[in-house]
């Protein structure tokens, strides 16, 4: 969430000084004191009705004035509301420019990697004539469209939900993908869990139908033939091994999930479903502002923090484990699973999502959240990824 120190202007209120107050808060906050520190703002007093009422009528309100409003308590049997400025300037326009200038570098990243990592044309083949990245805009178009429409899944819903969302922030990377994946921004404050569900399972459940879409027309493609140059090489390479759903895919539409010929690979579009699966499964993890961290709070509570302090701990074991007892090294999926080991822990730190209403959601719900997780299961490989020499 950005941080800004702009105002906007009210409609059905006034600014007093430098801070909003719209009528509703008059209606149902008696007000005591305001007080300002960076770009937020502290108004004191006494709520006049139940906090889920004043949360109903005051959020809103402070919402369409640009500030984001939190109902915490204050000292002593004092109320407590903090306002924020909702994003930055910028976004406030209307023009997104930072979210069409990292869609824009991450097409060329993708590009570029998907040219010279999975279409195997020599990197100074590119540098000669740069439009040759256009030749990978299968690998671009699978991999940017499988994380977008994740993305867009959480849009949708918390705009649907009346929740303040950014567009997907998408970011550019190397190998071997061209990108890290995407985010969003969530402005405003949750108003109950059954709205926390809705937005984090949202994402996860658009993902995965955009990697069953991908990767059934990637293993219906005809297989890449792997240059001599290539084989013939001495280096290391990277070994993706197929989630049990890619499998299934492949099953099902009696397409092969692997070529035993040494020079035929699976085509790239398919790494576009690869890429689904792996960072569903990543995003999955019950901590903190991911997407099965929002879940979990939505349906267990509170007690969601207890869930996540011990998911730092499996990931250690994973790694341990492919250490100790597989014999694995640390690029066979070790490092991986102990650096999301380290990752869990730090994104526990910064704490879960805090819903206002926490009216249980319900068994229709829950029973949406099991199949995603069931789903994301699918996805899980214990050894995702190998470094291999040839």
């Amino acid at each position: 969430m950005a941080d800004s120190s702009g105002t906007a202007s009210l409609s059905g209120g006034r600014k007093d000084g430098d801070h909003p107050q719209p009528d509703a808060l008059d209606s149902w906050f008696h007000l005591t004191q305001v007080r300002h520190e960076g770009n937020r703002i502290f108004y004191y007093g006494e709520s006049l009705v139940p906090h889920s009422r004043l949360a109903d009528e005051l959020v809103p309100a402070f919402h369409d004035a640009g500030y984001e409003l939190r109902i915490a308590s204050g000292e002593e049997s004092s109320d407590l509301l903090v306002a924020r400025p909702i994003g930055t300037a910028a976004e406030r326009s209307g023009f997104p420019v930072v979210n069409v200038a990292l869609l824009f570098a991450t097409i060329l990243s993708t590009l570029f990697v998907g040219a010279t990592a999975w279409y195997y044309i020599p990197v100074s083949a590119v540098m000669s004539n740069p439009l040759r990245i256009l030749e990978a805009w299968p690998f671009t178009a699978a991999v940017l469209g499988v994380l977008l429409t994740h993305e867009l899944g959480h849009y949708t819903m918390g705009r649907y939900h009346g929740v303040d969302v950014s567009l997907p922030y998408v970011i550019p990377f190397f190998v071997p993908f061209g990108t890290m994946g995407a985010i969003i921004r969530m402005r405003s404050r949750i108003p109950d869990r059954r709205t926390l569900f809705d937005i984090g399972a949202a994402g996860p459940l658009a993902g995965l139908a955009a990697t069953i879409v991908v990767t059934a027309i990637g293993v219906s493609l005809d297989p890449m033939t792997v240059p001599q140059r290539v084989l013939g090489g001495s280096g290391q390479v990277i070994l993706f091994h197929n989630p049990p759903m890619l499998e299934l895919i492949a099953g099902a539409l009696g397409e092969p999930s692997s070529y035993e010929a040494s020079n035929k690979v699976m085509h790239p579009v398919v790494m576009g479903g690869w890429v689904g699966m792996f960072f569903t499964v990543l995003n999955l993890l019950p901590v903190g502002q991911l997407d099965g961290g929002h879940i979990i709070r939505a349906i267990v509570g509170e007690r969601q923090e207890s869930i996540a302090a011990i998911v730092p701990g499996v990931l250690f074991t994973l790694a341990a484990y492919l250490w100790y007892v597989e014999g694995l090294g640390l690029n066979d999926s070790v490092g991986l699973w102990a650096f999301w080991g380290l990752l869990a822990a730090f994104i526990s730190l910064g704490g879960a999502a805090d819903p206002i209403d926490e009216t249980p959601i319900g068994w229709k719900r829950l029973l949406v959240g099991v199949l995603t997780f069931v789903l994301g299961g699918l996805c899980f490989l214990l050894v995702p990824i190998e470094i291999a020499t040839v």
